[in-house]
């Protein structure tokens, strides 16, 4: 019986540490690590490496001219320039002229910048991974189609232009000669401007000397006898031609001009043969250039010349008034003082006054 027990236990024993090694049999132990030729223990795989290049990261710059002035306002365009992700971003540049894009995955880019007034510039780079990329100072420059802009001026701006070339123009630096333009086809002139090229010339200092020599002669030699001698009747005299300049300037050079829209201006021919240019300023006096650039009857000078006449007898003395006579004695005179003027316009003055116009060759000049 205690030898049955006792080869049980062994038997039990025996069971039991055989299974204990069975076990630990098969319990997983590490691998020992490998070395590679070089000695060293082998790299995990690229899977098994976190993947580092899908960091986002950032762009940022400034845009200013050539003289590195900042810009503010500039439009900043990023796109990608290979064939991965699509990008396509915009942004402004700041105050300060500096712009950025946060987040951006890596890879090529390109910034095109664009603002008015300059060329568009382009810029090109590689963001890597995790960068914090700042590109160069963009620098615009001033596009060439701004630069070549011929700005161009209104009719009545040109006109403007002429009327002060025209101001200038005098007969030996001292005769105003402002009724006469040297541009055939000048600009029109607005009603403001008539009137205003008529005062100019009645306040002219110039003015005042012809009207007082005048007045002279008609002292000496006794013209207007009511008005006397002495400094009263040559102020009457001065007075009465006075007048009539005035009248016959604001009434034939603006009133009925701009009424008739007629230009009051001798259009200089300066070409063909002698007849042909003293017929053309002999007829000047009873023809004139209209504001929409066509020939037609001169009546603003053949009306403003009897008007002119007709104010007159308001104030010489009752014994030179003649009514209806003397009105059309000086509108006959008036007209054919013009005629007279038109012809030392075409053929003398244009010599004796300096800082003329160029005549473009152009343009032609203007026929009747």
């Amino acid at each position: 019986m205690a030898r049955q027990f006792k080869s049980a236990f062994i038997g039990l024993t025996f069971v039991a540490l055989t299974w204990t090694s069975f076990c630990l049999g098969q319990t997983s132990q590490p691998a020992p690590a490998l070395e590679n030729s070089a000695g060293q223990p082998p790299t995990a795989s690229a899977s098994q490496q976190p993947s580092a290049q899908q960091m986002p990261g950032s762009i940022s710059g400034t845009v200013a001219d050539q003289s590195g002035a900042v810009i503010a306002g500039a439009r900043v365009k990023l796109t990608r320039t290979g064939a991965d992700q699509p990008l396509n971003r915009e942004a402004l540049s700041g105050g300060d002229g500096q712009f950025s894009f946060a987040n951006i995955a890596p890879g090529p880019f390109q910034l095109t910048v664009t603002s008015a007034g300059f060329a568009t510039q382009t810029s090109s780079g590689t963001l890597h991974s995790g960068e914090i990329c700042v590109v160069p100072q963009i620098a615009l420059t001033v596009a060439t189609d701004v630069t070549q802009v011929q700005v161009g001026l209104s009719p009545v701006e040109v006109a403007e232009e002429q009327i002060k070339v025209e101001e200038k123009q005098r007969v030996l630096g001292v005769l105003p000669n402002f009724y006469v333009s040297y541009i055939p086809n000048a600009a029109p002139l607005t009603s403001k401007q008539k009137f205003k090229l008529a005062f100019r010339t009645v306040i002219d200092p110039f003015t005042f000397v012809i009207v007082a020599g005048a007045a002279g002669v008609e002292q000496a030699q006794n013209h207007f006898e009511e008005y006397g001698q002495g400094a009263e009747g040559y102020a009457k005299r001065f007075g009465a031609g006075y007048a009539d300049t005035v009248a016959g300037t604001f009434i034939g050079a603006a009133i009925l001009p701009a009424l008739l829209k007629q230009d009051p201006r001798y259009f200089y021919k300066g070409s063909g043969s002698m007849s042909y240019r003293a017929l053309y300023a002999l007829a000047n006096s009873v023809i004139c250039k209209g504001d929409n650039g066509r020939w037609q009857p001169n009546y603003s000078n053949i009306l403003g010349s009897v008007a002119a006449g007709g104010i007159s007898n308001l104030y010489y003395p009752d014994q030179d008034r003649d009514g209806a006579g003397l009105t059309f004695e000086n509108a006959a005179i008036g007209i054919g003082t013009t005629a007279i003027a038109n012809l030392f316009q075409e053929f003398v003055l244009r010599k004796l006054t300096p800082k003329l116009p160029n005549r473009s060759p152009n343009n032609p000049p203007a026929k009747p």
